[in-house]
C-alpha cells in the first residue's frame, strides 16, 4: 500500500548519525510501495540538506549523491492540495501549513503517514489518519 512520506523521514535517510524505526520502516516499504508527497517536499528536502551542509553534517557531494538515490525511489508528487482543508487542519491542530499539507494529502488519499514530527503525528491520530507501522 502506498503511503505519504514527509521530509523529516526523508532527511533521516540522508544522515548516518540519525536512526529512527519509523524512517527505517519507510525506507523498507518504499522499496516495494509508492510514496506520495506534496509538492513542497521537494523544497523541504533540499533545504534540509543545504542547511546541514552549512553545519558540516553532509558535503555537497553527499547531497548530490543522496538526491541521485532519491530519484530511484518511486515517489509520486501530488500537486493539487485542497486549500480549505489544508487551512482547516493547520488551524485546528496548530500546525504549519507545510505540515498540514502532508496531513491533508494522507486524509484525501486514505493513506498512512510516515513522519517523525511529533505534532504532526498527534494531529494525524486526532484526524484518524494512521501512521506508517501503526494499525
Amino acid at each position: 500500500m502506498a503511503f505519504v512520506l514527509d521530509a523529516s523521514v526523508t532527511a533521516c535517510w540522508a544522515f548516518e548519525d540519525e536512526d529512527h524505526p519509523q524512517a527505517d520502516l519507510a525506507l523498507r516499504r518504499v522499496r516495494t510501495e509508492e510514496a506520495v508527497v506534496p509538492s513542497l517536499w521537494w523544497f523541504e528536502v533540499r533545504n534540509i540538506l543545504v542547511v546541514n551542509e552549512r553545519r558540516k553534517r553532509i558535503t555537497e557531494s553527499g547531497t548530490a549523491s543522496f538526491l541521485r538515490d532519491l530519484t530511484r525511489i518511486p515517489i509520486r508528487v501530488d500537486r493539487v492540495p485542497v486549500e480549505a482543508e489544508v487551512l482547516r487542519l493547520a488551524r485546528a491542530h496548530r500546525l504549519s501549513v507545510y505540515d498540514a499539507a502532508y496531513l491533508e494529502l494522507a486524509r484525501r488519499e486514505g493513506l498512512p503517514l510516515a513522519t517523525l514530527d511529533r505534532d504532526l503525528a498527534v494531529a494525524a491520530r486526532a484526524e484518524s489518519v494512521p501512521l506508517l507501522g501503526e494499525s
